[in-house]
């Protein structure tokens, strides 16, 4: 059986788009949390329009960012979207119901890791597909900004897991409770 893990950026005030602000916080000890995270995944799971973000950026930085960029490159990616028809990249589109299809995903024993894709994590959040949260929540409030979660979204998590980084992020884990 697989599992999904959802991993996030956001401000203090809950901000997730557009995380330039992540910049000056981010660090080898984040590197290489995201380094392990990418190395338990067997794929990603991604909603349209991070894919289509990761498509055009991830292949220019393979030599920049080493044997990371290579395996983001490599791994199939799994793409909820009901607007694009040629997959590239590694990518299959995900057809008919999202949460039937992300269900099948995870008869199998594949780990799929979800990057960003706030709409997509939030519409898995409501049909409990999200196995595990894993929050870097940075020390910047943005002050307005989309939020990661939606108006009305409602979870209950456990904490299982928390540290803070020499920058001031704290990485926190959460299951559904």
């Amino acid at each position: 059986m697989g599992r999904i893990v959802a991993v996030e950026y956001v401000t203090l005030d809950g901000v997730f788009e557009e995380p330039s602000w992540s910049g000056p916080y981010f660090n080898d000890e984040l590197g290489s949390w995201q380094d392990a995270n990418l190395r338990e995944a067997d794929a990603l799971l991604l909603g349209r329009k991070t894919y289509e973000g990761f498509k055009a950026a991830w292949p220019q930085m393979e030599e920049a960012t080493g044997h990371f960029g290579v395996k983001m490159n490599a791994m199939p990616k799994h793409v909820a979207t009901t607007t694009l028809t040629e997959p590239e990249w590694n990518a299959t589109f995900l057809r008919g119901e999202v949460a039937d299809a992300v269900r099948a995903l995870k008869d199998e024993p594949a780990n799929l890791l979800i990057n960003g894709s706030a709409d997509l994590v939030n519409y898995l959040t409501r049909h409990n597909l999200i196995d595990e949260y894993r929050i870097m929540i940075y020390p910047v409030v943005q002050g307005e900004g989309r939020k990661l979660w939606e108006p009305g979204t409602k979870i209950a998590l456990s904490l299982t897991g928390t540290w803070q980084t020499k920058t001031g992020v704290d990485v926190l884990t959460y299951v559904p409770a």
